[in-house]
């Protein structure tokens, strides 16, 4: 295997728009904007690993060839958020003239929606002023949190969660290529923990093979802290039995036993609960539960007592149900 020390998001992040993996219409999209040589004010909003920050690099390598270092500035708006940001950085990139043979350059703001709604003000003004000599490419995980002036002023592109199949696509592909040989049912863990995430993907991917070149379902668990499907099963179906003590124990065995965080198990039972066949009113009670949970884990309260607590309320929930007196 080459490089096996090497980061493989960055090693197999595309480099052409072609070269995408899902997202077709979007894809095809930016590519028109290639052929026409223009470009709009764009705003790129979806969850973590989707392809925003891929999509804004290769677009503007397609853009400005050779160009493309000297007219494309990349900035991450969680690391400043205030307004000098945008007074000083953003505003001093804006206003210089392109290099070379482009017309325009590129501001990719990626977590846009971290910056502050005054800083949001300063940006919209700036992106008014320099639009003739730069264009604005902003990235966010929630386009509510971007004022309305400039999701007015951006052509938005919403980039939704890849597909089993676009991620298994991926992972055979980079697995043929390091040499290395993955059972299907570790290809289906690797979509189980990954939930449409590519950096994901690849990260699992890439932990098992520092260990073997043979990837198995045990390896991609293991090596991610994350809990088999059949084990939440467990645990969900231990409390709606009414077993308080049994259900206590296999979270235990989980959380300390494993090494799974609190907030990873809290996200794989919803996600269980949500596919399960339940009288509807449990339903809704088991996940207020488990939402009550995580904002008390959130807001610093001890993790391992939350846990017990939602399994505690998980059991008095199934009892009510079932009509049995609680004492």
């Amino acid at each position: 295997m080459e490089d096996i020390h090497g980061i493989w998001i960055e090693k197999y992040r595309p480099r052409r728009l072609s070269d995408m993996v899902g997202h077709k219409d979007i894809v095809e999209r930016l590519s028109s904007y290639v052929r026409r040589g223009s470009l709009p004010h764009l705003l790129f909003t979806g969850s973590p690993g989707v392809g925003k920050t891929t999509a804004a690099v290769a677009l503007a390598k397609e853009l400005f060839g050779e160009d493309w270092g000297m007219n494309f500035r990349e900035l991450n708006a969680s690391d400043e958020r205030g307004i000098d940001v945008v007074r000083n950085q953003i505003k001093q990139f804006a206003r210089t003239s392109p290099m070379g043979s482009a017309t325009f350059k590129v501001l990719f703001l990626d977590e846009a929606d971290a910056l502050t709604t005054d800083a949001q003000a300063a940006l919209r003004r700036t992106m008014e002023n320099y639009a003739q000599s730069c264009r604005f490419i902003l990235s966010c995980n929630y386009s509510s949190k971007i004022i309305d002036p400039i999701q007015s002023r951006c052509a938005i592109y919403r980039f939704k969660p890849l597909t089993s199949g676009d991620v298994k696509e991926e992972i055979r592909r980079i697995a043929a290529n390091e040499g290395l040989t993955i059972t299907e049912k570790a290809e289906d863990a690797i979509v189980y923990i990954a939930q449409g995430d590519m950096r994901k993907a690849i990260n699992a991917l890439q932990g098992a093979a520092i260990v073997t070149s043979e990837i198995t379902e045990e390896q991609i668990y293991e090596i991610t802290s994350n809990a088999r499907p059949e084990e939440i099963e467990g645990l969900i179906s231990l409390s709606l039995s009414g077993d308080f003590e049994g259900a206590a124990r296999h979270l235990s065995s989980l959380i300390r036993g494993r090494g799974i965080a609190p907030n990873e198990l809290l996200g794989q039972c919803y996600r269980h609960l949500v596919s399960m066949e339940l009288d509807q009113l449990l339903k809704v009670e088991l996940i207020d539960h488990i939402g009550e949970a995580d904002y008390r884990i959130s807001e610093g309260a001890h993790s391992d007592l939350q846990m017990e607590a939602m399994i505690a309320r998980f059991v008095l929930s199934a009892m009510k149900t079932r009509g049995m007196e609680v004492h």
